[in-house]
């Protein structure tokens, strides 16, 4: 392993980027400029095809951030030639842009101030992140698929890998930081076929690591593989109140549904989430305890300073049970006099910047699941994360699972049931949580939408947890 090197491309903008600073902060009371470049490769395999392509979030360009008049404005661009010249366009572009603000409604924003903060920071890559071998990588992933197609019943067996090499540099009055990180994603979907009715499983993994990811996903299929023929004819649950044990990536689910979305203190601004009148208060069980922050753990979402150039943080957003923080960008957080959290994200360099989550996951306690499955009477093993939403201004949440695990008298019966929907009020979720585990596993393999947009790649997860929720 080595460390992550630095952009060249960003090396050889910098001395540019911060005489553009000092052009413009003679014309701004605060001037900032993010600096992205982003890279990668994708590598495809299926039953018929195989196929390599760029990253899909590759990107490479700038934002400038001034304040002006009581607001902010940006101002992207993807290419710095003449530093004068770029400076005379994003003046001509942003005095414009102020002109037609002023003569309508906005929101007023306090001036950013921000503490000085200088860096370089690099995590550690395989050197494939330089020099792939794609003729290696992709005889592994036709390995793993010849593996599922070899299997009963499936008809396809797709295996999906990408690696990304992630460099960006921050520069203000203030502030001087570079940042350059890899990770990798694989992800196997299996098809499967029995008299007419058809069933998919999915299954992968996600870290700063490399190709060697996916040699790991063997013991995966097998497992995915068992769960999915017991989906064939599988019931429908009867819709009622169960104790329910929850696999890491079920937990998770929930921890980015309930109070992920729920505590973006964005929403704290526009009045758009219940949790901004009940910070403070007990809203779980004594046993629970959530996070969120790229700093806390390695997953798909770390890095080691976000989009506004705040340092990386772990932020514990229940406490023993109380509700004692919410996550928010730098605006936001000017806006509500508190200190940013490092949750400033962007799609792109093209695009706003809003509080989104990173890591989000459930602490942990000292139950086995042996411990959990044994305490329960009647209940279920829920598993496979379909998808999820949840209100933020009145604390619904739904989740939708692949199959649910029937256990009955302290055993699994062996039986499944599919679809499964998980609902209620998120309090009484978090409140019934009786039994947590001892092992936080994530999963950093999705992307998530502010509303139904502006996606950034997120990871979510925890321990086992026991509670006590309605399923349909």
């Amino acid at each position: 392993m080595i460390n992550a090197r630095q952009s060249e491309y960003l090396l050889g903008c910098k001395e540019k980027l911060e005489q553009l600073v000092d052009i413009l902060k003679n014309e701004y009371d605060y001037v900032s400029v993010l600096a992205t470049d982003v890279s990668g490769l994708s590598y495809a395999v299926n039953r018929k095809t195989s196929s390599i392509n760029e990253f899909r979030d590759s990107e490479r360009g700038f934002v400038v951030r001034v304040y002006c008049n009581g607001g902010y404005s940006e101002y992207s661009f993807n290419r710095l030639d003449d530093v004068s010249e770029t400076a005379q366009q994003i003046i001509t572009a942003l005095n414009a842009q102020s002109s037609v603000l002023e003569s309508s409604a906005k929101l007023k924003t306090p001036l950013l101030e921000e503490e000085e903060a200088e860096g370089e920071f690099a995590g550690e890559v395989s050197e494939e992140f330089y020099r792939p071998d794609n003729e290696k990588i992709l005889a592994k992933m036709k390995r793993l698929r010849d593996n599922g197609m070899a299997r009963e019943y499936v008809v396809n067996c797709s295996v999906n890998y990408s690696m990304q090499l992630v460099n960006k540099m921050f520069i203000s009055p203030s502030r001087n930081l570079i940042q350059a990180w890899g990770v990798s994603y694989v992800s196997c979907v299996m098809v499967l076929n029995k008299d007419g009715d058809t069933q998919f499983t999915n299954f992968g993994d996600t870290g700063w690591q490399g190709s060697e990811i996916i040699d790991k996903q063997a013991d995966k299929m097998d497992q995915a593989y068992e769960d999915v023929v017991k989906m064939f004819n599988a019931p429908n649950i009867t819709p009622g109140e169960y104790e329910v044990i929850c696999t890491p990536a079920a937990a998770g689910l929930i921890a980015h549904e309930a109070f992920g979305h729920g505590v973006e203190m964005d929403m704290f601004v526009k009045n758009r989430a219940i949790a901004k009148q009940h910070m403070g208060e007990k809203l779980a069980s004594t046993i629970t305890n959530m996070y969120d922050g790229a700093q806390g753990v390695r997953q798909t979402a770390s890095y080691f300073f976000d989009d506004e150039g705040t340092l990386a943080q772990k932020t514990q957003i229940i406490d023993k049970g109380y509700l004692v923080s919410g996550i928010c960008d730098a605006l936001s957080a000017a806006r509500l006099g508190v200190r940013p959290t490092g949750n400033g994200r962007r799609e792109s360099f093209e695009r706003k910047v809003y509080t989104r989550m990173t890591n989000t996951y459930f602490g942990t306690q000292a139950n086995s699941l042996e411990e959990m499955i044994k305490s329960v009477k009647y209940g279920f093993l829920v598993d496979g994360v379909d998808s999820g939403m949840e209100d933020p201004k009145h604390w619904g949440i739904q989740c939708i699972l692949s199959r649910a695990k029937e256990i009955r008298n302290g055993r699994l019966t062996g039986k499944i049931f599919t679809p499964v929907v998980l609902t209620g009020y998120v309090p009484d979720l978090l409140s019934n949580i009786s039994m947590v585990g001892t092992d936080i596993e994530l999963d950093g393999n999705g992307h998530c939408g502010k509303g139904y947009k502006e996606w950034v790649i997120v990871s979510d997860g925890g321990p086992y947890l026991k509670t006590k929720v309605r399923l349909g």
